[in-house]
């Protein structure tokens, strides 16, 4: 799947099959479910679920707890648009899925 069949998943109800809790996490946090892509992470081990939680701490406004977790990830503390950093990690990750 690319970053463009990805983005227009999020117009079906359902997610599609076999995604990674971050994948899964970002295309929750695309339809508005933010308090339902932030469980998802909650025990979501390793670096790509951790920066998907920091960018998902940086929707929410907390810059702090967002900081936590790109350090967790191993990434600097984004500054982007928050549109632009939602493109980049699920390009990201898609490309390694």
């Amino acid at each position: 799947m690319d970053i463009a069949q990805f983005r227009s998943s999020v117009a079906a109800e359902e997610p599609p099959g076999g995604l990674s809790g971050p994948l899964l996490a970002l295309w929750y946090d695309a339809k508005g479910e933010w308090d339902h892509a932030h469980q998802i992470l909650q025990d979501e081990p390793g670096e790509d679920g951790s920066w998907v939680h920091a960018y998902l701490h940086r929707v929410e406004g907390d810059e702090s707890n967002a900081g936590h977790w790109y350090r967790k990830a191993g990434r600097p503390h984004s500054q982007a648009p928050l549109t632009d950093e939602w493109e980049t990690i699920a390009g990201a990750l898609l490309a390694t899925s």
